[in-house]
């Protein structure tokens, strides 16, 4: 087969769990013999060939070149499936995947936020929504998510989960004693606001973050107030970040789709003390320390440094975290009895997962049938952005 995944985010190098996952499902069908290829977004200027191991990665900083990349490679590569990753925020690669690959388009359904549909999209918009409704397939990584798809979609999706995790044996670490309380992206939607009252709380405990995609400067500069908190360098090897980590705090206050960070520190024995927002109740696997939360609803019309939409953030009883986190500071038994149960329901989630599922799935994959014609690129709009389209034909004319 011939795969092309696309997506706007960086994928040399790769950041987040979305492009990690892809990049392990592509790295699979190529040692399959499957020719894969990505169109997506850059971490520095222009746009170039680059490789990711057998993969060819088509790096393209600005978006609209990036659209017309994809266009020209699924013409000249002409791939069976093109694999359109939810970091997609306007739907523009989503489009064009649905008009140069009609039949071919296989929706990797990642972050709800960046879905168009649902209630937690940020740019909710029909015509797309009917793009991915009406796609070959649409692969979510949770049940949790699945779920959440079917009742905004009104369509199911397969279940596949990235073998992202390794094959082992993974290290257990008995740091009860020792190491750090660790957050991951510390950033307003993921909980920082209720981090920073948590370590102000525990002064003399050491506390470590590790930037991530939406950590702003305003958050780095509210971690750098507390002189226990320690900012992480970037690690190739994520057990060069667990090896030293006493508990995780994973506060997060949106919508998540899995919680993969989570697994890969109850794999290691690592309690995790998370919210229960969207799929991180999934990820848990029924182990305790997941405390409720009021989610974020709504979003100002104001863009950080990321061109991340501020979103207003609710006030939460920080209590439920302070009591989780010091008995597993000071009570042996409890970190242990955590740990013990954390790492062996990691164990058994990750040795059922299938490296082949990806593979088989595509192989068996078959084009929907034909539906009604689409509407055309003018229906789609909105009326607004339709009224200025046709005010731009219009002095286009008059200068003619």
């Amino acid at each position: 087969m011939r795969i092309l995944l696309t997506a706007n985010a960086s994928y040399v190098p790769p950041r987040g769990g979305a492009t990690r996952s892809n990049l392990i499902w592509l790295d699979h069908l190529a040692r399959g013999g499957h020719q894969c290829r990505i169109v997506s977004g850059a971490s520095g200027p222009g746009a170039e060939l680059r490789h990711h191991e057998s993969i060819a990665v088509l790096a393209v900083e600005e978006p609209a070149r990036r659209t017309q990349v994809l266009r020209q490679q699924i013409q000249e590569f002409r791939p069976d499936w093109v694999l359109v990753s939810s970091e997609d925020l306007g739907h523009a690669l989503l489009r064009e995947a649905q008009h140069s690959a009609a039949g071919r388009v296989v929706y990797l359904a990642h972050t709800p936020q960046f879905f168009p549909f649902g209630p937690a999209s940020w740019n909710p918009d029909a015509h797309a929504a009917r793009v991915v409704a009406e796609a070959a397939g649409i692969i979510a990584i949770g049940h949790h998510m699945a779920s959440y798809i079917e009742q905004a979609l009104g369509r199911p999706a397969t279940v596949i989960h990235p073998p992202i995790y390794g094959s082992g044996p993974f290290t257990h670490y008995s740091n009860f004693a020792r190491g750090r309380v660790v957050m991951i992206n510390p950033s307003a939607v993921k909980g920082i606001s209720i981090f920073l009252q948590v370590a102000e709380r525990f002064a003399a405990q050491e506390f470590g973050v590790l930037p991530g995609w939406g950590t702003t400067a305003e958050d780095r500069r509210a971690l750098e107030r507390l002189p226990n908190v320690r900012f992480l360098p970037n690690a190739p090897n994520i057990d060069d970040v667990l090896a030293h980590t006493r508990v995780l705090l994973m506060p997060s206050l949106w919508y998540e789709g899995f919680g993969l960070i989570v697994m890969e520190n109850m794999l290691r024995g690592i309690p995790v003390v998370a919210s229960d927002s969207g799929g991180l109740k999934e990820a848990k696997r029924a182990t305790s320390y997941v405390i409720p939360v009021k989610t974020i609803e709504r979003y100002q019309q104001v863009f950080d440094e990321h061109g991340m939409p501020k979103p207003v953030v609710p006030a939460n009883d920080p209590t439920p975290w302070f009591l989780a986190l010091h008995e597993l500071l000071t009570d042996r038994g409890a970190y242990q009895k955590e740990s013990a149960a954390s790492r062996q329901a990691a164990l058994d989630f990750v040795g059922q997962l299938d490296a082949a599922a990806m593979e088989r799935y595509l192989s068996e994959l078959r084009p929907p049938a034909p539906t009604s014609p689409q509407p055309s690129s003018i229906e789609s709009l909105t009326p607004e952005k339709r009224a200025l389209l046709l005010q731009r034909l219009h002095r286009r004319k008059m200068v003619l």
